[in-house]
């Protein structure tokens, strides 16, 4: 097959410019890395300092935008015609989206996080290592995964699936446009706001690949003692990447989705185990304060700026958060609209905010909790683990002084390995998406293309600067397409104002039938 069959179905005009800057940036930190790395920092500086209050409003905006639309007139509108029901049933939509609640991130900061804002708790709200401290460390452990990011997943989904399914549009970014823009979306416009969405969802994906190999390699250290630097974390990126390269050509996917679903089912063993023999009592106690104080100080916290607080510890975390889930809209948004044909907006919002949010909730209580109570009353050491070691070790220094450790972190090692590979395999497939005018079943080597740059931007970002750098180019790629979001909100309201009352929304001409359109007419 000549390569120009291939890449049948491709848009060039989205495709061959992702390609290009996701080139350069690889190409550049190969070649030049500290160059690279200084570039980026000032980058990074530079929005931190003039725009991180934007990162910081929207995101409080997205939840309140989220929020209203659930409990207003609008939330009668269905995700699809009039009369048509969910495509799966409550328990199976509920099922898939704590599949997608769960990954790689988790697994790293589930202990990290909270720990490390007991050492150091956040704009000095209190002293260290105090029990003070510890509260705080969950409150906003609570934060920065619960119903915040999920707002942001929610109003990225909710516009995709609004569009496509009751509106017969492709499956892309830029359609959500349509009642701003008009047939512009099929123009120089819309085509940029599809390579943002690309660039976002590229880097993201980078940063997670970059948080597991770290973990990984951490993991194999404490168990038989591999060693510890960025040459391994390299060498593991490549080693999963074949799997998941592999995956694809030789349709095991089937496979790959069979070990997604047993993930889950031993990463819940996991929390189980913690739960038990740790310290019960105190996890349940923990929680019901936790919750308590973050809820109480969810509008404070929404709001704080580097004004009057530390801008450092700011861009380091909730800035950060922000910016990842910003960079993650575009694939989990996807992913949320595909399974939720049928169902209300206010059946989707209540569900999108509250069912993920319950599932952080209660992993950062065991986990987060088990180290804390670890810290207070029981052998401690983890503070001094993840400032000396970083935080991929926290989860194993938690696991070592619980029975059973060889076996939990094993378990632990090969969780994060199997969300690398199947969230590199999902998050491909939506970039092949997204650069195919919104097919759903893009060119396999498409898919495999995209899952490649993926893992080479990984390890350029490891070699340009470890987390830091990870975190860096998620903020930096967040940037432009945090503006997109917001015109994402002003889109889908006139939609749905014109939805209510009645009036038929002007649909911009495709340049060529989408099979998603194809698929909605059969049915």
């Amino acid at each position: 097959m000549s390569s120009t069959s291939r890449l049948r179905g491709i848009d060039p005009a989205v495709f061959w410019p992702a390609i290009a800057i996701t080139a350069a940036f690889i190409l550049w930190g190969a070649a030049a890395p500290d160059s690279l790395a200084t570039v980026t920092k000032a980058t990074l500086a530079a929005i931190i300092n003039g725009f991180g209050w934007g990162f910081v409003v929207s995101t409080a905006m997205f939840l309140a935008f989220a929020g209203f639309l659930a409990i207003s007139r609008f939330g009668k509108i269905r995700l699809g015609a009039d009369d048509e029901l969910p495509e799966f049933s409550t328990v199976s939509w509920v099922c898939m989206m704590f599949s997608v609640g769960m990954g790689i991130g988790l697994m790293f900061w589930g202990v990290a996080e909270p720990v490390f804002h007991f050492g150091a708790p956040p704009h000095g709200l209190a002293a260290p290592q105090s029990k003070e401290a510890a509260l705080i460390a969950m409150e906003y452990a609570y934060f920065h995964w619960a119903l915040h990011p999920w707002a942001i997943y929610a109003i990225v989904g909710l516009a995709i699936a609004y569009f496509t399914y009751r509106k017969g549009l492709p499956i892309l970014i830029s359609s959500a446009f349509t009642p701003l823009l008009g047939s512009a979306v099929n123009g120089p416009i819309g085509k940029t706001i599809d390579i943002l969405a690309l660039i976002a969802t590229l880097f993201g994906t980078a940063t997670s690949l970059g948080l597991g190999a770290q973990q990984i390699n951490s993991g194999l250290n404490f168990l038989w003692g591999t060693g510890e630097g960025t040459g391994i974390a390299l060498a593991i990126i490549a080693v999963l990447s074949v799997l998941f390269i592999l995956s694809a050509v030789s349709g095991v996917g089937k496979g790959v989705q069979f070990l997604s679903n047993m993930n889950m089912v031993v990463a819940a063993a996991l929390l189980l185990f913690l739960a038990v023999v740790g310290p019960t009592v105190f996890i349940l106690n923990t929680f019901t304060e936790a919750l308590g104080e973050y809820l109480t100080n969810l509008v404070a916290m929404s709001f704080r700026t580097a004004a009057f607080s530390d801008g450092k510890w700011l861009s380091s975390w909730t800035i950060f958060y922000w910016a990842w889930w910003i960079s993650w809209a575009p694939f989990v948004g996807v992913f949320i609209a595909r399974i939720s044909k049928g169902r209300t907006i206010r059946e989707f919002v209540i569900g999108v905010l509250l069912i993920p949010s319950g599932v952080t909730f209660l992993w950062f209580t065991i986990m987060g909790g088990t180290a804390l109570h670890s810290e207070l009353v029981g052998v401690g050491g983890l503070v001094e683990a993840v400032n000396t070691k970083g935080a991929a070790i926290s989860l194993f220094a938690l696991l070592e002084q619980y029975p059973g450790t060889a076996i939990t972190s094993f378990v632990a090692i090969f969780l994060v390995a199997i969300f690398f590979i199947s969230g590199a395999d999902a998050a491909s497939i939506v970039m092949g998406m997204l650069s195919s005018r919104g097919t759903l079943e893009p060119a396999r080597v498409i898919v495999v293309l995209w899952g490649v740059l993926a893992g080479a931007s990984a390890c350029v970002l490891l070699v340009m600067g470890g987390l830091e750098g990870l975190q860096t180019a998620s903020i930096i790629a967040a940037a432009p397409f945090l503006v997109v979001m917001v015109g994402l909100c002003i889109s889908l309201w006139i939609a749905l104002l014109d939805d209510l009352e009645g009036r038929a929304e002007p649909v911009a001409p495709l340049p060529e039938a989408s099979p998603l359109i194809a698929t909605v007419a059969a049915e």
